[in-house]
């Protein structure tokens, strides 16, 4: 075989490896981005705020992509809550907004299907932040 068909192989074979890594790389920076990116805007903790939703059992009316577990289809998915323009086709999706209707959704939507579970403001802060990282598009 002649060295330069060789050599093109070579780089081919690298490039094959490398490209899965540096795509998984990519997805982790990303990932880690839109995690410190929406612990700011909502002043909360998404790791404590994922440990929060399986603890409420949101995913019984709730899907969410790539998780495990049940994933109910009674309300909408979050799947891409991050992305969405409206929190209940009402309200504007900013922190704020978000943080008010985990924590008092009947309240600001009286007879929605979203029921009021009595989170903190703490908890409502937490779990926001975890849903502000969730960009992937469901379906």
């Amino acid at each position: 075989m002649p060295s330069n068909l060789r050599f093109v192989l070579i780089l081919l074979g690298l490039a094959a490896v490398s490209a899965p890594v540096s795509v998984a790389v990519l997805h982790r920076e990303d990932t880690q981005a839109a995690r410190i990116n929406a612990e700011a805007m909502t002043g909360g903790n998404a790791a404590r705020g994922k440990a929060a939703l399986d603890r409420y059992g949101c995913k019984a009316c709730h899907l969410m992509a790539l998780t495990s577990g049940p994933n109910g289809a009674v309300g909408p998915s979050l799947s891409d809550i991050a992305i969405r323009a409206h929190i209940d086709g009402k309200f504007a999706n900013t922190p704020a907004n978000m943080i008010a209707w985990l924590r008092f959704p009947q309240r600001l939507d009286p007879g929605c299907g979203m029921p009021d579970q009595a989170l903190t403001e703490a908890e409502a802060r937490d779990i926001a932040a975890y849903l502000y990282t969730l960009r992937q598009r469901s379906g």
